[in-house]
């Protein structure tokens, strides 16, 4: 018996995963991968790196990929919240320019796995939020790729009333229709 419940998406290959949560009186106990358990729901992955990061309310980070060295991402927030979202960015997939948003929490300990071939980014919208993720390759700086998190065309409906903060390479991203590349 599986321990996770994987969610489709409208989007192939993306899932939202909501863990088993066993709690009482001194806290709680949930594994958060498995192989064989994501295996059987078709999730095929070896990952080799975990990631963390800490950011405060209004940091928008992405959307990220890259290009020569795609990375399936396993994700989820470990304190605070936040509104994560995944690009389908695979030219012959029928979603291709379509997004998937979740809001991932501490609390809903829900997890998004994103393929290889989309852009991935998120918004924080607590005060701060200590986000978590597995990679299924390593991390190569030069060959980081990027797409402007507010592109008309894309048109992500990200949660209103924040500050946006964005590092200087997130805020000269292409759009969508600059992009001049796909998986």
């Amino acid at each position: 018996m599986s321990n996770f419940t994987f969610e489709n998406t409208h989007i192939d290959g993306v899932y939202i995963i909501t863990p088993k949560v066993y709690g009482d009186h001194r806290g709680y106990f949930m594994e958060t991968y498995k192989q064989s358990d994501f295996e059987e729901a078709g999730i095929s992955c070896t990952f080799l790196q975990d990631n963390q990061s800490k950011s405060r309310k209004g940091v928008l980070r992405g959307l990220h990929f890259q290009k020569t060295y795609p990375q399936a991402k396993l994700v989820r927030v470990i304190k605070g919240e936040v509104y994560d979202v995944a690009v389908d960015l695979r030219k012959d997939s029928k979603t291709y320019g379509e997004y998937v948003g979740v809001i991932l929490s501490e609390e809903n300990k829900k997890q998004f796995f994103v393929p290889r071939g989309f852009a991935h980014g998120f918004l924080v919208l607590s005060e701060e939020a200590e986000f978590v993720y597995k990679c299924d390759n390593l991390y190569h700086p030069e060959d980081e790729g990027g797409l402007i998190y507010n592109d008309e065309d894309i048109n992500i409906n990200w949660p209103e009333g924040f500050q946006i903060l964005l590092s200087e390479k997130d805020k000269n991203f292409p759009t969508f229709k600059e992009l001049n590349f796909s998986f």
